[in-house]
């Protein structure tokens, strides 16, 4: 098509070229501003914004000491984001999260009135710091927060700041005096993301820059309504009849009943992932053509992702326990 024949864009479509241009300027400067605190991680970070871009929530799955709290503050400080820390211990109660009703007197009137205090969960950022700490009583308080974006106390239902995510961390390995989340407190994190070990190289520029004496300052990439400005983008971003099909056969393979899944996955699963999967499939595809500027996705950006979708939406079978078989090794196979 010569330049003549081309269509000109509606004016709608010209605002959203250049807000996919600012969008890729934005992570360009987001990620800058994050690797000033963190060293590494550079898939952890990037898998992160493409998260909050597509308004979901996030566990993060590592040993102590990899900075997962400092990478979840810092991510607060670039996007210039009210933030929110809540450590999550066994005697942790419902209301420390979502606040209380005190009861106060007027001293105008001189008569008693309940006044809501609302808690740490009415922040843009919410870190659930260790979440497999508290009870499943307490971890509940999380779930009309992270779906509906509400909390209801007293039989008043109070609205969340937007944007609100729940970033939420978890060590694999000590495990007691701890309390697995139910899966449909899993379902609701858009993606698992796992942190490892800095390499030898990494681990140096961490000793050398945090024994010095020197603060460094995060300078803000993006406000609040520029953050929600550009969620609307990525939903507004089209993706084509067949990377939707392709992300809706990737979840449903992974489902044991399915007569598409592999003969692993009816041998070691005992439940695969729900529709959940497949929508996140497609919002995180966009999400990262957009951080490209792009503006549609492929079948690679859904490859891409589809490991941190899944491998907290499937549930293994004793079977697999007593073979060592990992829920990563059997999402890689419905991948591939």
């Amino acid at each position: 098509m010569t330049a003549q024949a081309r269509p000109s864009l509606t004016a709608d479509e010209q605002r959203d070229l250049e807000l996919l241009q600012k969008l890729a300027l934005a992570r360009k400067a987001l990620v800058e501003q994050i690797g000033r605190k963190i060293v590494g991680h550079q898939d952890v970070v990037e898998n992160l914004v493409a998260a909050i871009l597509a308004g979901g929530h996030v566990m993060i799955v590592g040993v102590p000491g990899l900075a997962k709290t400092l990478l979840v503050q810092t991510v607060s400080e670039a996007l210039d984001l009210e933030f929110s820390r809540v450590q999550f211990t066994p005697d942790l109660m419902p209301s420390d999260i979502t606040g209380t009703e005190l009861l106060e007197e007027d001293h105008a009137t001189g008569k008693r009135v309940f006044k809501f205090v609302k808690g740490p969960i009415f922040g843009n950022v919410v870190l659930a710091d260790e979440i497999n700490r508290a009870p499943p009583k307490t971890q509940a308080a999380l779930l009309q927060a992270m779906q509906e974006r509400t909390v209801t106390v007293a039989g008043q239902t109070y609205k969340l700041p937007a944007p609100f995510f729940v970033l939420a961390t978890q060590n694999p390995i000590e495990q007691e005096a701890t309390y697995p989340l139910p899966e449909a407190q899993l379902d609701r994190f858009m993606f698992e993301l796992r942190v490892h070990y800095p390499s030898i190289d990494e681990e140096e520029r961490i000793v050398a820059w945090t024994t010095t004496d020197t603060e460094t300052v995060i300078t803000p990439v993006l406000r609040g309504e520029e953050v929600l400005a550009l969620q609307h983008l990525v939903r507004r971003i089209p993706a084509p009849p067949t990377l939707v099909k392709y992300a809706v056969q990737i979840a449903r393979a992974t489902r044991p009943g399915d007569p598409n899944s592999t003969p692993d996955i009816r041998k070691f699963l005992s439940y695969g992932a729900g529709p959940r999967a497949s929508q996140y499939l497609v919002l995180g595809a966009k999400a990262r053509a957009a951080m490209d500027g792009r503006p549609v996705p492929d079948l690679d950006d859904v490859r891409a992702i589809a490991m941190t979708v899944l491998r907290h939406r499937v549930v293994l079978n004793f079977q697999a326990e007593a073979e060592g078989v990992s829920a990563d090794a059997l999402v890689g196979q419905v991948v591939k």
